[in-house]
């Protein structure tokens, strides 16, 4: 019979636990500082609308919208128009990415083509991307791949900068050892520089996540029927602020979420 090997954890130090207890208390504290920043916002803020220190209708306040987000999920309208917008901004945040990650990876392949195309890429980085809303609509007309397309142009050209330029600081001696061994591109491709740059194509990620968004309610405030975006100009249009604001309140919920998915995935593989 073969022995079957039991793995032994080693027990903690007692600096170990010390720094274990300080780190938990640390995260504790943090957690508690902004349930309480947040909890302290909302009473402030209803308190000054029951106070009449601010116009209900202007500002309206918590109780008005949550009742208001009740209301809209009875029949299920708010979570149609956050799914619209939470699907839109993931397609976007998805092509952005990969067509990024298919650019830098070319143009560092490439360099003469790097150096050619690298003004261009600055240049449409730098134009104001809710100018190119009207024009790419006028193009394509309204519906979801406008939107989609909307929300790719606020992110991909600075995306594929950052992602060259990522790949363009790997260290230089680890590519001469794979052409030392008689590596070429594509081995220092998949050897050296895509797994050198994942912390960087990581972070990269975590800034398109929320341009991707900002571009989708660009392209909703312009040429669609449904999303948050459409609902926050209708809301401005008929003057229901309530349902102006309660928008613009799950856009940062949803932000903070898909933010948080991938901080998850930078610290599993990051």
């Amino acid at each position: 019979m073969k022995k079957e090997l039991v793995k032994q954890e080693l027990p903690l130090s007692l600096g170990q636990i010390n720094y274990l207890k300080t780190y938990r208390q640390h995260r504790l504290m943090i957690v508690m500082g902004r349930f309480l920043l947040l909890t302290g916002f909302l009473l402030l803020w209803e308190g000054s609308v029951a106070l009449r220190l601010l116009d209900s209708f202007f500002f309206s306040s918590p109780l008005r919208i949550f009742s208001l987000f009740l209301e809209m999920t009875k029949d299920y309208v708010i979570w149609n128009h956050i799914g619209i917008t939470l699907w839109e901004t993931c397609i976007s945040f998805l092509l952005v990415t990969l067509f990024s990650l298919l650019a830098a990876i070319g143009l560092i392949l490439f360099p003469r083509a790097a150096e050619v195309l690298e003004p261009v890429l600055v240049i449409l980085n730098a134009l104001p991307k809710s100018a190119l809303a009207p024009l790419i609509i006028v193009w394509l007309g309204t519906g979801m791949r406008t939107i989609i397309i909307a929300g790719m142009s606020v992110a991909l050209f600075g995306s594929i900068i950052n992602m060259y330029t990522g790949f363009s600081q790997v260290e230089e001696e680890k590519i001469k050892l794979i052409y030392t061994l008689g590596g070429n591109k594509k081995d220092t491709l998949t050897k050296v520089i895509l797994p050198s740059s994942i912390p960087v194509i990581i972070s990269n990620m975590k800034v398109n996540i929320g341009l991707c968004l900002v571009g989708v309610i660009i392209g909703e405030f312009l040429a669609a029927k449904e999303g948050l975006g459409y609902l926050i100009i209708y809301g401005s249009q008929i003057f229901k602020l309530d349902l102006l604001i309660l928008s613009i309140l799950i856009l940062c919920v949803i932000a903070i979420v898909l933010y948080q998915l991938i901080h998850l995935l930078e610290k599993k593989w990051g």
